[in-house]
């Protein structure tokens, strides 16, 4: 299938280093915008679900700079990096709020965790990586290469590690052109939907463990991905009703850990407090480097992170249908549903995605624990 020339393209190393039209600036007067909003909704003081656009008012110059900014995610670099939040400024309280302000302008937030919180903390928390149920934002651990569970992941930097930690960002789209070059024969394997990725605890309880979803995929001329060993493997240990992967499947994912982490694929970036990363989940992948924090809780490496649908999404394949739900252009979808979706989480997205003039369809699992014993037994 033809790529898609009007979005996101495959990208290395260099092409970026050479064109930095994926880093914009805050101007002092989008920041004032900021800081304006943030000052009306500690007034307002309304439970994060229960706000709209309303309670964080935002002139048109800092809401255009929301837009510009997921703008660039879904457009050549599938990136973008925003600097001067004045994040100094303001409490853990006060960044989470404004952080969820600037959210309602820019998309529908989407549930991370099992305890379905909107906002994660990216900080050591002393958890494991690589453990059942492990999940690579609360330790200091470098990550597998993945891409996060929604259409635009956003990372806002409050406070960096005293060393280490760096941001690892490549284009999935060229780490697809790089197997069909060296493997063609394994990009059937890659598109195959026979590839299962565990939960890590974080779904709906009335899912199985683990969902199905190709690693490689094409939809109306765009094209995507989604890979995470870890969770991979994860599934083949903690689910032995899972497939075992076979010769070919182990192959493609060596080849793929090959071919990632080059200095030719794999971007560096350093994040800065007042710095916002936001990807696009479809056309990169991206990971982070092991860090050695401060001792003082103060000065301990510190982000918030969003997850957000936005109106301007891709289409995905039919096959990825079973872990999004919607694979509609433009829909609300994605996230860990967790085991603690409340009425008002419920009404926000419902609120939200009419706002955001979005696809909206109450979710519901496509594939519940009974229907995967049936795949499952089916295959045996």
């Amino acid at each position: 299938m033809a790529q898609n020339n009007f979005g996101p393209r495959s990208w290395k190393v260099e092409d970026v280093r050479y064109d930095n039209s994926w880093i914009q600036r805050l101007s002092p007067e989008e920041i004032d915008g900021f800081r304006a909003a943030l000052a009306h909704a500690l007034k307002v003081n309304k439970p994060l679900l229960d706000m709209d656009q309303g309670d964080f008012p935002l002139p048109e110059c800092t809401r255009r700079a929301l837009e510009r900014a997921i703008a660039t995610t879904q457009s050549r670099w599938g990136m973008c990096l925003v600097k001067g939040f004045p994040t100094g400024e303001w409490s853990e309280a006060e960044m989470r709020l404004a952080y969820w302000g600037m959210s309602l302008y820019m998309g529908v937030g989407r549930t991370q965790n099992r305890a379905s919180e909107v906002i994660s903390d990216v900080r050591d928390t002393g958890r494991g990586y690589k453990v059942k149920g492990g999940r690579g934002y609360n330790t200091n651990a470098g990550l597998d290469f993945h891409q996060d569970s929604c259409d635009v992941v956003a990372l806002l930097c409050r406070r960096t590690a005293r060393e280490g930690g760096t941001s690892k960002v490549m284009s999935s789209l060229a780490l697809r052109d790089r197997v069909a070059e060296l493997r063609p024969d394994l990009l059937p394997v890659l598109q195959n939907e026979n590839w299962f990725h565990s939960f890590q605890g974080a779904q709906d309880p009335s899912q199985p463990g683990f969902y199905r979803c190709p690693i490689f995929g094409d939809a109306a001329g765009f094209r995507c991905a989604r890979t995470n060993r870890k969770n991979m493997v994860a599934a083949q240990h903690d689910f032995p009703e899972v497939p075992r992967l076979t010769k070919q499947q182990e192959e493609a994912l060596d080849l793929l850990d090959t071919i990632m982490p080059t200095d030719e694929y794999c971007y560096d970036m350093d994040l800065e407090p007042g710095d916002m990363q936001l990807l696009n989940s479809f056309v990169t992948l991206h990971s982070r480097t092991p860090f050695t924090d401060y001792d003082d809780p103060d000065q301990k490496r510190h982000l918030m992170r969003l997850w957000m649908s936005i109106p301007t999404s891709q289409p995905l394949p039919p096959k990825w249908a079973e872990y999004w739900g919607d694979v509609r252009a433009g829909s609300v979808r994605g996230g860990y549903r967790g085991s603690f979706i409340t009425p008002q989480f419920l009404a926000y997205e419902k609120r939200q995605a009419e706002t955001m003039k979005m696809k909206f369809t109450p979710w519901k699992p496509l594939v519940k624990q009974e229907d995967m014993a049936k795949i499952l037994a089916a295959k045996n």
